[in-house]
C-alpha cells in the first residue's frame, strides 16, 4: 500500500514537471545558447513587470503593517512605565 502511494505520486511529479517544462528549441544553427538568450529576453519584461506590480507592494504592505506594530508596542510599553 506504501509503495503504490509513493509511486503514484512519484508519477504524479514526473508528469507535472514534463507538462510545466519548456522546451528551448535552437534554431538551424543548433545555437542552443541563443535560443535560451532569446527565451530570456522575452521574459525578462514580463518578470520585472510582475515584480514591479506584485511583489513590491506586497513587501510594503507587510513592511508597513509590521512597523504599526512596533509602533504601537513601543508606544504601550512607554506608557506602562510611564505608569510605574
Amino acid at each position: 500500500m506504501k509503495f503504490s502511494k509513493i509511486i503514484c505520486i512519484t508519477l504524479a511529479l514526473i508528469t507535472a514537471v514534463s507538462v510545466m517544462s519548456v522546451t528551448a528549441f535552437a534554431s538551424g544553427t543548433g545555437n542552443v545558447a541563443g535560443a535560451i538568450e532569446g527565451t530570456w529576453k522575452a521574459a525578462s519584461g514580463q518578470i520585472k513587470q510582475v515584480v514591479n506590480n506584485v511583489v513590491f507592494p506586497i513587501i510594503d504592505l507587510i513592511l508597513a503593517v509590521f512597523f504599526f506594530a512596533k509602533l504601537g508596542l513601543s508606544y504601550f510599553d512607554c506608557a506602562s512605565v510611564k505608569a510605574m
